[in-house]
């Protein structure tokens, strides 16, 4: 198949289809999603998204609460145009349907996250990002100009390369016409031609062995916009979740969201103590990065695989209104939390780096715009504030609109742009080759590239994955595109780019956190000493 669009959009969560339901009023949309629509990592966002509501609470305070998380790192200007424009994004979805929970007077009940100064989150019970999605598909699919791909792989973004033309690193106008697209049902790679593409991929969480990500969640947009030399960065900032359920036999980890600690809930050792309040005068509402080192180390002093949330101080009629996919979940395996302590680990969670992007989510690439987790705008910095991810979705893919419904009477379709060539390549015999090395990564990076870092642990980690690199690239030019070749090839881009942003980040940063260059400022360093 060979399609030409107005605007192609990868990927279809928050990202994907706000950007859909707003260009459609200016062209012809297609949305490619490589499993099915409503499989997304948004739908698996439990908290909810944060945005300036009611009075107390202001955009400055929201700012610097962001600026802190982000450990200074944030790009100011970035902040202030997301959290000035949370309301008004935020109300948008309301229009579309969305039902955020109402208290007794009929305003927003609002929920107070770890790192938050006030109560600014708009959550519907725990199960906010399927409510969001659910009603972002329902519009979707009403609309006339927006088609939509199911099962369907982005394999790579098609630029100047593809036309034969030496692009290096620094050329500077770089631009993509489309993208190379697998039909995982008719086993065929097609060619879809658009004026504006949008990669709206998600996370990269499966390149860890524990994440709370779907398996869908490999970095393809990431490493898509990485081999076609657009700019990345600050992919060494990889968020870890301090709280996903601890249950070995299941993937992915299923998570037990902050707003629980929000309301009430105590993070304990094995004894059943506190611990926080050494590692934090904020105790289990400190920032993400800070929960999420002191839950590691509490478990390397203890020497268990897992320690407590105690939510049996939060009263029942609030677990039950608030929590009770939560509830149902962990009564599933046997365990009541209004009676007894969830078992929680760190998970591999949220990238605060990805494909740079500008204040319009343009990439560095002509005619590609960015939105989502798999991008870089400069709000996160080195951590990301809980439930702004959402906004940040939100907020960048109304003004990616923006700015591409601006051009889009300007660009012409690249006619002259090749079908895949798959000649000389062959049926792949040998799956267990990447499995193996799909599990090899997995490992590396767990072990060395953590939560816990250090030079000779990322050094290591890059030699090995070197080999596995070189081992993969082998197999899949000779091999007939399968999605479990592309998905690998990706995990190690991306598994490389974190590796090096993290051996060139010489200092311990936000969710960056080094042994070799510590914050003597921080109780933590002091912990992790006396191991």
């Amino acid at each position: 198949m060979r399609k030409t669009v107005d605007f192609l959009i990868i990927g279809s969560g928050i990202a994907g289809l706000c950007f859909a339901l707003k260009a459609a009023n200016y062209g012809t949309v297609c949305i490619v999603t490589k499993s099915k629509i409503d499989d997304t990592s948004t739908k698996y966002a439990q908290g909810g998204i944060a945005a300036v509501i009611y009075h107390p609470d202001t955009y400055e305070k929201h700012i610097q609460d962001t600026m802190v998380a982000g450990s200074q790192l944030s790009d100011k200007n970035i902040v202030e145009l997301t959290i000035r424009e949370s309301t008004a994004r935020v109300m948008e979805l309301v229009e579309w349907g969305v039902n955020f929970d109402k208290n007794s007077s009929g305003q927003f009940d609002l929920a107070k996250e770890g790192g938050h100064s006030e109560f600014r989150v708009l959550h519907y019970k725990d199960i906010t990002g399927l409510e969001i999605e659910q009603k972002l598909i329902a519009a979707v699919l009403s609309h006339k100009n927006i088609e939509i791909f199911e099962e369907q792989l982005a394999v790579e973004i098609i630029t100047q390369h593809h036309l034969g033309m030496d692009v290096n690193r620094r050329t500077p106008d770089k631009c993509c016409y489309g993208a190379y697209v697998y039909d995982t049902v008719n086993k065929t790679v097609n060619t879809i031609l658009a004026k504006t593409t949008m990669i709206a991929t998600g996370g990269i969480g499966n390149v860890y062995a524990n994440t709370t990500n779907p398996q869908i969640a490999t970095g393809d947009g990431i490493a898509m916009v990485y081999r076609a030399k657009g700019e990345v960065r600050g992919m060494e900032f990889v968020q870890f979740h301090p709280t996903s359920l601890y249950n070995p036999k299941e993937a992915p980890s299923f998570l037990i969201t902050e707003a629980m600690r929000g309301a009430g809930a105590i993070l304990k050792d094995m004894s059943g103590r506190e611990f926080m309040q050494k590692y934090d005068v904020r105790g289990s509402l400190a920032p993400r990065d800070v929960v999420a080192r002191a839950l590691d180390n509490e478990m390397k002093i203890c020497g268990s695989d897992h320690l407590f949330l105690d939510a049996t101080l939060i009263k029942k009629n609030e677990i039950f209104s608030h929590f009770p996919n939560i509830y149902a979940k962990c009564l599933s395996i046997g365990i009541d939390i209004t009676k007894n302590m969830i078992p929680v680990v760190p998970a591999a969670h949220y990238s605060c780096g990805g494909i740079a992007t500008n204040e319009w989510g343009e990439s560095s690439i002509q005619n590609l715009y960015a939105s989502g987790e798999c991008t870089s705008t400069g709000l996160h910095g080195a951590n990301r504030l809980a439930s702004n991810s959402l906004l940040e979705a939100l907020v960048f893919s109304h003004r990616a609109c923006i700015k591409a419904v601006e051009t889009i009477n300007t660009i012409q379709f690249r006619e002259d742009v090749p079908d895949w060539d798959s000649s000389g390549t062959v049926n792949n015999e040998e799956m267990v080759l990447i499995t193996s090395s799909k599990k090899e990564l997995q490992s590396i990076m767990s072990n060395y590239v953590g939560i816990v870092r250090s030079n000779l642990r990322l050094k290591r980690a890059f030699d090995r994955l070197q080999i596995i690199y070189e081992e993969t690239e082998q197999l899949y030019k000779k091999s007939i595109i399968i999605p479990e070749i592309c998905e690998l090839r990706n995990m190690i881009n991306v598994g490389y780019l974190i590796i090096k942003n993290a051996m060139n980040r010489q200092e311990s940063r936000g969710l960056h956190y080094s042994l070799d260059y510590p914050n003597h400022t921080e109780v933590m360093q002091k912990r992790e000493d006396n191991l």
